[in-house]
Order: C-alpha cells, then structure tokens, then sequence
C-alpha cells in the first residue's frame, strides 16, 4: 500500500476498496464505445443486423467491379499503346525502301516492261503503307511548320512566298498523329 493508505484508519480503507470497483466499472463503460444512449437503446433486430451486412458486403462487391473495370481498360489501353508504338516502329524502319522506291522510278528505264514491274511493286508497296494509315507529307509550296519538317537549308527567292517550302530532300511520313519521320526540306524567305 502506498503512504497515502498507511496512515488512514481500517475504516477510510474499506471505503477505498469499495470506489475501486466502481472506477473500474466505469473504464470498462468506456472500453466497449457505447455511449450511454446507444446502451439504452433496443438492441438491433437480427434482420437489421443481416441487412448492414449486406449493405456492406453489396459496397465492398460494386467497388471490387469498378476496380476491375479500371483494370481492364486501363490493360487495354496499354496494350493498344504497345501495338501503336511496335508498327510505329516496323514502319520507321521501311521508309527507307519507300525512299529508295522514289530515287529509282526517277530515272528513265530503258525497257518498258522493267518499267511496268518496278511501277506495279511501288504500287504495292505504297498500297501497304497507306493500309497502315501511313501517309506522307512535305510538299514545295507547302508552309513551314517545325512541327512536322526539318529545315536543313534555307534560300532566298522572290518568286516563292514567306516562310514556304522551296525543296523536299526527304519526305516525311505520318500514321495517324504520330509522326513517324519528319521531312527534311529547304525553306525560302
């Protein structure tokens, strides 16, 4: 005991003991969180009990839908992405053919039917590009815009207007938005 007890009589002891529990009785009030009207009040019918935890169990079930659902679309998005990008790709390294297609039938051919078989594969592959969704741009007279071309030379003539393309060295080629290569083109004025 402690000296606050040592020097009380038999008597305050007894009253001492006898607060105790009530103290405690008080704490263990406290501990359940009920309040003193929740714990005058009735105490839920088993079908108010059964239908908070279906309302429970029904807002866990609709968030863990729309969970998936986010999921879901946003798996599919990446994977279209992934796909765009990969035949960006592919479709950047075949260009150059293209380019190689566009230098060759710039010369004359000396046989008509050479002429007529390298025509008909430009065609094809030109058909393929453009089933891609490729299509090119940079054409002289077009206006310069540094979103799409890349200046490399610039000339002054006044026979062209302002800020206008005056030759294309490459063309340019898009899919869609993306732009798969710029053109490489000389400006004037």
């Amino acid at each position: 005991m402690g000296k606050e007890t040592r020097n009380k009589t038999p008597r305050q002891e007894h009253e001492l003991e006898k607060e105790i529990p009530v103290e405690q009785e008080e704490v263990q009030d406290q501990d359940t969180g009920q309040s003193e009207e929740e714990a005058a009040s009735p105490p839920k019918s088993e079908q108010e009990l059964l239908q908070e935890k279906y309302d429970q169990l029904q807002d866990q079930h609709l968030r863990l839908m729309a969970e998936y659902d986010n999921y879901r679309k946003r798996t599919q998005k990446e994977k279209d992405d992934i796909y765009q990008a990969a035949t960006a790709a592919t479709l950047q390294k075949i260009l150059p053919m293209q380019d190689n297609f566009d230098r060759a039938s710039a010369f004359e051919c000396h046989t008509e039917e050479f002429a007529k078989g390298f025509a008909l594969i430009e065609k094809g592959f030109a058909e393929l590009l453009s089933s891609f969704g490729v299509e090119a741009f940079g054409e002289v007279g077009d206006p310069f815009d540094p979103e799409l071309h890349h200046a490399v030379m610039h000339i002054e003539d006044e026979s062209l207007g302002e800020n206008v393309i005056a030759q294309v060295l490459q063309k340019g080629y898009r899919m869609g938005d993306k732009v798969l290569r710029y053109a490489m083109v000389q400006t004037a004025n």
